[in-house]
């Protein structure tokens, strides 16, 4: 529902409201005067003045509050049911001065307000008062406006907290991508470098006229290798751990069996040498996939599946959680990251629910060199 929209429940309170206090005020009142038809007029605008509490809690606080002094001076011995609902929704929306204010006016108004009925007995207004607004119903309803606030706060903070903490390894994610990448980069430019040094270096030995074309290339060589130097200082971690690749996932298999996880693992085709990112990236999108399946997934079987086709590698992995077909699945940091790996690759990803129960994620990377 919208911050300014009266909804179909805010109408029901305030007509639920107004009709409670009218079934009340009237059933031992009979109006006869035109004091008592405003006093029945001020029964009805108090329940109905609900409506707009939550665009204007304060206004609605006020006018509440003054319905219910107008109909105890008219002489309806009637509680202050829609004086405390306003006061919870005022509270609510964090306006706790003005409801402290409001609410010790109301204390004070009321006596008075009973005593403009025809009391004259001063005890007896204050009894009538306290009957009309309980000191401990006003602290209830205020203490239970408050606690929805704070939970609300602690709502909004934590999903705040999650979108930021997603953002920030989704970042530390592109920035890994960004460093294996370059390091790929970094070792083919300097062979594209190298190659055109030598070939150089020959023509001249030679005595031959060295292409135009090969000096350019060289000079490309060497400017893109100095960028992409000057980049991976700034770029690269202190982590001196070797790279992770596909030689690797059969221990990422074993260490999910010894977790409780009945994976399996099959490989398909001929195995060709792949890119060095390419082999990373693979690695990467199955240890995030069984450990999805681990703390997610419910699963008691995962099936891992790695298909060495001519221009392309494709990985699959499976499982037999408690995803459905009917699920509609959330993203979360993990996946984020195999996108933003797979697609910084040309390649494509695929994460959805399976057919027969549980949860496929595939990526087919393209190992092309041409």
């Amino acid at each position: 529902m919208g911050r300014g929209r009266v909804g179909v429940s805010d109408w029901a309170i305030a007509v639920g409201v107004a009709a409670i206090l009218l079934a009340t005020g009237l059933s031992g009142h009979r109006p006869a005067t035109g004091v008592d038809v405003l006093g029945s007029a001020l029964l009805a605008a108090g329940g109905l003045a609900l409506l707009a509490r939550r665009r204007a809690p304060v206004p609605v606080l006020a006018v509440t509050g003054l319905c219910a002094v107008g109909y105890q001076a008219a002489g309806f011995d009637v509680p202050a049911v829609a004086y405390l609902v306003a006061v919870y929704a005022a509270v609510r929306k964090g306006r706790r001065t003005a409801t402290v204010v409001v609410s010790v006016l109301m204390l004070a108004a009321l006596p008075l307000a009973a005593m403009a009925s025809g009391l004259h007995d001063t005890g007896e207004a204050f009894a009538r008062a306290r009957g009309a607004l309980e000191l401990a119903w006003l602290i209830a309803a205020g203490a239970a406006g408050e606690a929805l606030r704070q939970a609300e706060r602690r709502a909004d903070e934590a999903e705040r907290t999650r979108e930021e903490t997603a953002r920030r390894r989704a970042n530390e994610e592109r920035l890994h991508i960004a460093r294996e990448l370059h390091d790929s980069l970094t070792h083919q430019i300097s062979v594209i470098k190298v190659q055109a040094e030598v070939a150089v270096h020959l023509a001249q030995k030679r005595g031959e006229q060295v292409p135009e074309a090969l000096l350019a290339i060289r000079e490309a060589g060497r400017e893109a290798a100095r960028e992409l130097r000057a980049t991976l200082e700034a770029l690269r971690d202190d982590d001196k751990n070797p790279p992770r690749g596909l030689d690797q996932v059969p221990e990422l298999v074993r260490r999910a069996r010894t977790a409780g996880l009945d994976a399996k693992l099959t490989i398909e085709g001929h195995r060709n040498d792949v890119p060095s990112a390419v082999d990373r990236t693979a690695y990467r999108i199955v240890q995030e996939s069984l450990t999805n399946v681990a703390r997610h997934a419910a699963a008691a079987t995962a099936w891992v599946r790695i298909d060495y086709r001519p221009d392309a590698l494709v990985i699959r992995v499976d499982d037999d959680g408690t995803a459905t077909s009917d699920t509609t699945p959330v993203p979360g940091v993990g996946l984020l990251g195999m996108r933003e790996r797979v697609t910084a690759l040309g390649g494509r990803l695929r994460a959805a629910p399976r057919r027969e129960g549980g949860f496929t994620v595939q990526a087919e990377l393209p190992v092309d060199a041409s």
